[in-house]
């Protein structure tokens, strides 16, 4: 296990790179016991909150999924961050009857509200600011199919969001690169967010540079036509260095921000990589919630 654990994870840059490094390599070893079907018991006897306040379904059936293969016991609470209770009210209700809270929900400013006013930890599991596990997974993915991650160039074709934020989070304290490639109003330019390691720029011919490349849900107030040149297709895919990954995020929409080509390109192992969300998880959640 991690012996330098924090409390809450809400966000890749509120960590060390040494924590994160470790979380990488220990979901590596969450693979192992998963293909075994031999999961550590880490979470026998503690009970899990699982609040799912907004849309998507993966990375929270995933938990669900870790929480009980690791012995633990998870309810879902049908909380809304942001309702009439306040939360720090729900923060003290929770904390009667749970060891740890899981929460999906919209705001980043309710999920670090509820993390303050809770005793016990909280994993962010998704808000419309960031989405760190997604992220930690495909970086344990990577490292997996290449043995490391210094030194990695990503590049996120992808418009000022949560998940082209949490690779940014993650460029502030992991030894990586990260560039966006996207017409300048959808770039990120939140000064909290600017570090060396990330750049912003509207020129294609950055994504050669890739060592991984990543998509999103195109902005639903553009203009096709204006984003027509960024969709990413088996061409752009064939201009990519030996060994790129290619890695659209979740849900993929096909003859959008990617071609129905790109999907089945070699460089696109999507599938495989969203198997490493459920490893990455299952080593947050040991630790986070386990006893010490």
């Amino acid at each position: 296990m991690i012996q330098d654990r924090g409390r809450d994870f809400l966000a890749l840059n509120d960590h060390t790179g040494d924590v994160l490094t470790a979380l990488i390599a220990r979901a590596g070893a969450m693979a192992h016991f998963w293909a075994e079907r031999g999961m550590p018991a880490c979470l026998a006897g503690r009970r899990i909150a699982l609040i799912v306040d907004d849309g998507g379904w993966r990375n929270t059936t995933a938990f669900d999924l870790g929480i009980q293969a690791m012995a633990g016991c998870c309810v879902h609470a049908p909380i809304t961050l942001g309702g009439a209770e306040a939360v720090a009210d729900l923060a003290a209700y929770l904390d009667n009857w749970v060891d740890g809270i899981v929460a999906r929900t919209p705001q980043l400013a309710a999920m670090r509200a509820l993390a303050d006013a809770a005793r016990a930890p909280v994993i962010n599991a998704r808000t419309r600011a960031n989405h760190p596990c997604e992220t930690l997974g495909d970086l344990s993915f990577v490292h997996r199919v290449r043995g490391g991650i210094d030194g990695l160039k990503v590049v996120g074709v992808a418009a000022d969001d949560n998940i082209l934020r949490s690779w940014v989070e993650a460029a502030h304290v992991l030894p990586i690169e990260v560039t966006q490639v996207f017409p300048a109003r959808w770039q990120v330019r939140d000064p909290a967010l600017q570090t060396p390691r990330f750049l912003a720029t509207a020129e294609l011919g950055a994504i050669a540079d890739a060592d991984v490349l990543i998509t999103d849900s195109w902005p639903r107030d553009a203009d096709e036509a204006e984003l027509r040149p960024y969709q990413v297709t088996d061409g752009v895919l064939d201009r990519l260095r030996p060994g790129a990954l290619f890695l659209p995020c979740p849900p993929v929409a096909r003859g959008r921000e990617v071609s129905r080509d790109a999907m089945l390109h070699p460089a696109c192992r999507v599938v495989e990589a969203k198997a490493f969300l459920l490893h990455a998880q299952n080593a947050l959640l040991e630790w986070a919630f386990a006893r010490r």
